[in-house]
């Protein structure tokens, strides 16, 4: 499955629809979707009966992680299965929840409602910005709040009524919450990342408009349901364990609001613990933490770009390489030798020619886009043949139920 590539949802809809017992219940869907860092904001894996056959990205984790929260919440509840139905459920309620801050949004939601209607509008909540260029000059990629919709997904299905309110209500707490557990530590510049991984990810209220003092645990303690405030405390928890320590002043603010909201002192306990598992397991996979310098962090965001943009259309430019024999040849001097500028310009025209021919890499074609061609050059051997249309769902493939993505 290609995840950035039209046609995944079609295959994601062919394995859950043979995998509608892997969550009995909405703790082990809970568990499973912290596990894989999305309850955090902090997607790191998939789920484990979901193949894909490049190492996905960050943002490709989280787009496969919402789907599979929002569907099998919906199955939970809804005691069905029917992923047909299930599009047409999720569509009605992204349109009555009406999240402005997504300017197409709205032609997202009329029309006929398919599957590849469902994948502009999952882009249009992972993003926090649709400029793939601006993507490139910042780790931080991926909207971190996104479980918000999944738990408010989940009350829209009971029947609750009002639910953007809800959803600013639950946004409003979990800012508060890290706001909060913030200042009962002493804040660092990985703090200050975390801090802004949330509140850039706000897409119900505005940050600069909220009060911070403390009145917010009034609506905590109140308005909220067991899994909202376990994911209230799951927050706070990553807030106060990023650094991998617990003083006093913050043990102090976790078991308190832990405590506030009914769950005994073990089971706060096994927040922590939690949190503390995923870091040690996954500290180096986890971008917002690393520190490295601007110029690394730039090259390195850059390559990873570059590098799944060519493995997500292997096929066409493996064809139209090999219709550009002079290019060949000239990339592959270039490996072993100098080139005169008059070959770095012949290799710059014909590779603009040959990105013309393929839409998915339009980025190259953008002001600037002259500044990643060093490095598709580089990447260029790294294409492999089976990598473009993994999409496509095949009648072989729709018969044979244990079918991977």
């Amino acid at each position: 499955m290609n995840p950035s590539g039209p046609g995944w949802i079609n295959k994601f809809g062919e394995v859950v629809s043979n995998k509608t017992g892997v969550y009995s219940d909405f703790s082990t869907l809970y568990a499973s979707l912290k596990k894989n860092g999305f309850v955090y904001g902090i997607n790191v894996e998939i789920p484990s009966f979901i193949t894909i056959e490049h190492s996905p990205s960050e943002d490709e984790k989280a787009k496969i992680n919402l789907l599979t929260a929002l569907y099998f919440t919906y199955a939970l509840e809804r005691s069905d299965t029917s992923f047909d139905v299930f599009l047409e459920t999720i569509f009605a309620f992204y349109k009555e929840l009406n999240v402005s801050q997504i300017s197409f949004l709205n032609k997202i939601l009329t029309g006929s409602k398919t599957s590849a209607q469902l994948e502009k509008l999952i882009d249009s909540r992972v993003y926090l910005d649709d400029n793939v260029i601006s993507r490139t000059f910042n780790s931080i990629i991926t909207n971190s709040l996104l479980f918000i919709d999944v738990l408010t997904f989940r009350y829209y299905l009971r029947a609750g009524e009002q639910i953007r309110e809800q959803a600013k209500k639950l946004e409003y707490l979990t800012i508060n919450i890290t706001y909060h557990a913030l200042n009962a530590k002493e804040m660092n510049k990985t703090d200050e990342k975390l801090s802004l991984l949330f509140a850039s990810s706000l897409s119900f209220i505005d940050e600069a408009e909220e009060k911070f003092d403390g009145s917010y645990r009034e609506i905590l303690l109140n308005n909220c349901s067991p899994w909202e405030n376990q994911y209230f405390l799951d927050v706070a928890s990553l807030t106060v364990w990023e650094d991998f320590s617990l003083d006093y002043k913050e043990s102090e603010f976790i078991y308190g609001i832990g405590k506030d909201m009914g769950f005994p002192k073990d089971h706060i306990a096994k927040s922590l613990e939690d949190i503390s598992s995923f870091f040690k397991k996954n500290e180096r996979n986890i971008s917002f933490l690393k520190e490295t310098n601007m110029a690394v962090q730039f090259y390195d965001s850059m390559s990873k770009v570059v590098n799944k943009l060519i493995m997500r259309n292997s096929k066409r430019l493996q064809k139209e390489l090999s219709e550009s024999k002079e290019l060949v040849f000239l990339i592959s001097k270039g490996a072993v030798k100098e080139l005169s500028a008059d070959e770095k310009k012949k290799i710059q025209e014909q590779l603009m020619d040959v990105f013309k021919s393929v839409p998915s890499l339009a980025i190259f074609l953008l002001p600037g886009g002259a500044v990643l061609l060093p490095i598709f050059i580089k990447l260029i051997p790294a294409l492999l043949p089976s990598s473009f249309d993994e999409n496509r769902v095949t009648k072989k493939e729709k018969n044979t139920p244990e079918k991977g993505l």
